[in-house]
C-alpha cells in the first residue's frame, strides 16, 4: 500500500510554502542532486535542498488531502518526461521500460482495423457527427459491453464516444463540476496509486482526497474509500486494475463500494488497464445509474496516439453530456467512428464464441458499407489471429520479465495490465532510483512516486517489448545491483 513515508513528510516540512506544488517538486528534485553527489547534474537544485530547513510539523493525511500534492506529483511527472528522460539525460537512456504503452511497431493496431480507418479516409467520413460519436458504433459498444456485463441492458444512449482515457476523466470533472461551488465541497476521493494527469484533472476543478489502497496478493481493496465515503461525497475514481500492481478490484468489493456509495455519489471507474488478464464477467453493478465506466483504446488495442475510447452511463447522464461535449469539442473524431464499430462488434463476436460469420453478423453493418460475407470473415479470422497472437506473446513476456525481476527486488506479480511494479531495498526513494539505474545501467524505469507511490525504491517496468530488449535490461541492472561501490559511488 502507497504510504506517506518520513521523506515526504520532511519535503513538505521544509517548504517555505508548503502550498506551492512547484516549490515541493524542487525540493524533492533537489534532494536527489544532493544525494547523487559528484553524479549531480543540477547542482543549483542540490543547492536548494541544503539551504532548506525544517519549518513545520506535517501529518500524513494533511498530504493525502493537499492540494498541491496532488499538483506536485503531477509537476514532478512532467518533469520527469519531459527535462530528464526525454530531456537531458535522453542519451543515458539505451532501453526504455518506463513506456507504459505496448510497442505499437510490434504489436500494433490490427490490420482489420487500419483497413476500416482507410476505408473510412477514402469515403471522406470525417465531417461534423453527433457529439457523442455516430449511431452505429454506440450501438456496437453497448452491445459489446452487454456481452461483458451480467445482466446489463445498454444502448447506444449509454455510450458516449471520447478521445481517450485520459480525455474522458478530465471532461467528465469539467462537466460534473463546472458551476459547482468548490468552498467548502467535500473532495472526490482518489484511490492511488493512480495516473497522475487523471487526479489533476479533477483537482483542478474541486477538492480531492487521496485514499492509499491496499493490494492484498493482486486483489485490491476497496476497504478504504469506503471507510472516506460521506453523504456529501461528490465522486469516486478507481482504477478498476491498478498503475503500476496491476492488482484489480474484485466485482464482490466493487459491488460493496458501489452499494456502500450514496445515489448521489458519481462512481468513476477507469477499465483502461483491465486487460491481459484472466477473462470475467463483470457486475451487473456497474450498470448503476450512480457508475461512470471508462475505456480506451490505449493499451488493450494499442493504439495510445489515436485518442479513441468511450464511456459508459446512465442515459440521463448521457443525454446531458451531449450538450457538453457539444458546446466544449464538438465531438470525437468522426474517422474513427467505423474502426470503434468495427473493433466492438468483433470483440463481442469472440466473447460469446462466434467462430464463423453469418447472415446475422453481417446485417449488424448498414449496407452502404458494402460488406460480403467472405470478406467480413476474413477480416474476422484476421482480427481474432492476431489478437490471439499478441495477447499470448505480451502474456509469456510479462511473465518472463516477472520471473527476472523477482531475482532483482520484491515484486508484485500483476493480475492485468502490461506493467510490473519492483521494490528495490537499496532506495528509500523512487526517483532517486530511477536517475541511479539509468546511469548505471542505461535502463530507464519508471518512479513509483509519479504515481502517488510515495515511499520506497519503487520502480514500474512496461514488459510489452521485445524480449530482445527486456533480457539485456535485465541483466543490466543486475549488474549495477550487483556493484555497490558503482551504484553508490
Amino acid at each position: 500500500m502507497p504510504v506517506v513515508d518520513d521523506r515526504t513528510l520532511d519535503i513538505f516540512r521544509r517548504a517555505k510554502n508548503p502550498e506551492d506544488a512547484l516549490e515541493l517538486r524542487d525540493l524533492w528534485l533537489g534532494r536527489v542532486e544532493h544525494e547523487l553527489g559528484i553524479h549531480s547534474s543540477r547542482p543549483w537544485q542540490a543547492e536548494q535542498w541544503r539551504a532548506s530547513r525544517p519549518r513545520r510539523d506535517v501529518a500524513a493525511q494533511e498530504v493525502l488531502s493537499s492540494r498541491s500534492t496532488v499538483r506536485f506529483v503531477k509537476e514532478l511527472f512532467n518533469w520527469y518526461f519531459r527535462e530528464d528522460l526525454y530531456g537531458d539525460l535522453r542519451e543515458d537512456a539505451e532501453l526504455i521500460l518506463s513506456g507504459g504503452s505496448v510497442d505499437e511497431l510490434r504489436w500494433g493496431l490490427p490490420e482489420a482495423l487500419k483497413d476500416t480507418i482507410r476505408y473510412a479516409l477514402d469515403r471522406d467520413w470525417y465531417g461534423y457527427s453527433d457529439s457523442c460519436g455516430r449511431i452505429p458504433a454506440r450501438e456496437a459498444v453497448a452491445a459489446y459491453e452487454n456481452a461483458r456485463s451480467a445482466g446489463a441492458a445498454y444502448t447506444a444512449e449509454n455510450i458516449a464516444l471520447t478521445m481517450g482515457g485520459t480525455f474522458a476523466v478530465s471532461s467528465l470533472a469539467d462537466f460534473v463540476f463546472t458551476g459547482r461551488p468548490v468552498d467548502g465541497a467535500a473532495p472526490v476521493l482518489c484511490g492511488i496509486p493512480n495516473y497522475p494527469p487523471l487526479v489533476e484533472a479533477i483537482a483542478r476543478r474541486t477538492t480531492v482526497e487521496l485514499v492509499p489502497l491496499a493490494d492484498h496478493g493482486g486483489t485490491m481493496s476497496v476497504d478504504a474509500l469506503i471507510a472516506a465515503l460521506t453523504p456529501a461525497t461528490p465522486m469516486v475514481l478507481l482504477q478498476t486494475a491498478a498503475n503500476p500492481t496491476g492488482a484489480a478490484v474484485g466485482e464482490e468489493d466493487l459491488e460493496r463500494l458501489i452499494t456502500a456509495a450514496f445515489p448521489t455519489t458519481l462512481i468513476v471507474l477507469d477499465e483502461c488497464h483491465e486487460w491481459l488478464g484472466t477473462p470475467r464477467a463483470v457486475s451487473r453493478l456497474r450498470a448503476n445509474s450512480n457508475v461512470v465506466r471508462i475505456s480506451s483504446l490505449s493499451k488493450n488495442w494499442s493504439a495510445p496516439g489515436i485518442k479513441a475510447g468511450w464511456i459508459v452511463a446512465d442515459k440521463s447522464f448521457i443525454a446531458d453530456y451531449y450538450e457538453y461535449a457539444s458546446t466544449s469539442f464538438g465531438g470525437p473524431p468522426s474517422f474513427l467512428y467505423t474502426a470503434i464499430e468495427m473493433l466492438a462488434r468483433m470483440e463481442r463476436w469472440m466473447l460469446t464464441g462466434v467462430t464463423r460469420v453469418g447472415s446475422a453478423e453481417l446485417n449488424e453493418f448498414e449496407s452502404s458499407y458494402g460488406l460480403r460475407l467472405d470478406s467480413l470473415q476474413a477480416a474476422y479470422d484476421s482480427y481474432r489471429a492476431e489478437r490471439h497472437d499478441r495477447e499470448s506473446a505480451l502474456v509469456t513476456l510479462r511473465d518472463a520479465s516477472v520471473a527476472e525481476l523477482s531475482v532483482l527486488g520484491r515484486t508484485t506479480r500483476p493480475e492485468y495490465s502490461i506493467n510490473t511494479m519492483v521494490r528495490f531495498d537499496q532506495w528509500d526513494d523512487s526517483y532517486r532510483c530511477f536517475r541511479d539505474l539509468l546511469r548505471t545501467s542505461g535502463v530507464s524505469v519508471y518512479p513509483g512516486i509519479l504515481n502517488f507511490w510515495f515511499d520506497g525504491g519503487v520502480a514500474r517496468f512496461t514488459t510489452a517489448r521485445p524480449w530482445e530488449e527486456l533480457e539485456p535490461a535485465f541483466a543490466r541492472i543486475g549488474v549495477a545491483l550487483g556493484n555497490r561501490e558503482v551504484l553508490h559511488a
